[in-house]
């Protein structure tokens, strides 16, 4: 049951009010439309899924969201106001992490170090006091390494956490990644395919860490997949996206039974 302030699950969980709602987005480049007049919202506590073919707009829209692109047109809300043109360390800033399609880590560094990048938001010490290593930065560097090893722990890669990302398997750079995403408390954390390019078993892990991630710490969650029982399994809502325009936009069954929605993208009734 959708209301203003939120709705219910079909399994009983609370969803809170608005967190972000993109009204009338238009992106352009150049003669081409890649994102054509779109609204929908991200409400608080839920999983929200993007999907549609390749050349939708997905990772244009997503790109949007966390201030990579400056719409061309139509108007971003975050916790109830207007968001102006951001850069993408401000959006950063207010609380919106992600992940991307092609794996974006510092592969000679280790899972450690890697997901310490992912505190820069809540560093406040100069280069000098953290070269020094001393009063406020030392104490700023003890606490966020104590969040950082809480999310090691959570993602379960303790025992990977001294090893160079380089020599890691796909399937636990795709968990680095959402760790150093994770590290930085967002309140709202977009997913880019995070389930591409894994098997039947790092799938099932990756689905079970961000069911958990949304359980365990409140974290609001839209996802990009191409994984169609992946998102029925996991999404609270979906919208769904065919050449930069949107086609549905509901619950997973609403979307599955969505005729246009069929005939462009799931091609039969799931």
């Amino acid at each position: 049951m959708m209301d203003g302030a939120g709705y219910v699950t079909a399994d009983g969980r609370q969803i809170g009010g608005e967190l972000l709602a993109l009204h009338n987005i238009t992106l352009r480049f150049g003669g081409v439309v890649a994102i054509n007049d779109i609204s929908f919202d991200i409400r608080e506590g839920e999983i929200r899924a993007i999907i549609g073919p390749n050349g939708a707009g997905k990772s244009s829209m997503l790109n949007v969201i966390s201030g990579f692109y400056t719409p061309s047109q139509g108007e971003v809300r975050y916790k109830g106001e207007t968001r102006p043109p951001m850069k993408p360390y401000e959006v950063a800033r207010m609380g919106v992490a992600r992940t991307f399609q092609n794996i974006a880590l510092f592969e000679g560094m280790t899972v450690l170090d890697n997901v310490m990048t992912g505190r820069l938001t809540h560093m406040n010490t100069g280069i000098a006091q953290q070269a020094l290593w001393w009063g406020r930065a030392r104490d700023e560097e003890m606490e966020n390494r104590a969040k950082v090893e809480r999310v090691i722990d959570f993602l379960e890669i303790q025992n990977i956490r001294k090893t160079p990302v380089g020599r890691l398997p796909y399937g636990l750079k795709k968990r680095v990644e959402l760790a150093r995403a994770l590290a930085a408390e967002p309140s709202l954390l977009l997913l880019d395919e995070p389930m591409a390019g894994m098997n039947v078993e790092e799938k099932e892990d990756m689905s079970r860490f961000i069911l958990d991630v949304n359980d365990e710490f409140g974290t609001t969650i839209c996802l990009i997949e191409h994984d169609m029982g992946v998102v029925m399994d996991l999404s609270d809502r979906v919208v769904v996206m065919d050449y930069g325009k949107k086609i549905g936009d509901g619950t997973p069954d609403e979307v599955r039974g969505n005729q246009d929605v069929i005939d462009a993208y799931l091609g039969v009734s799931h």
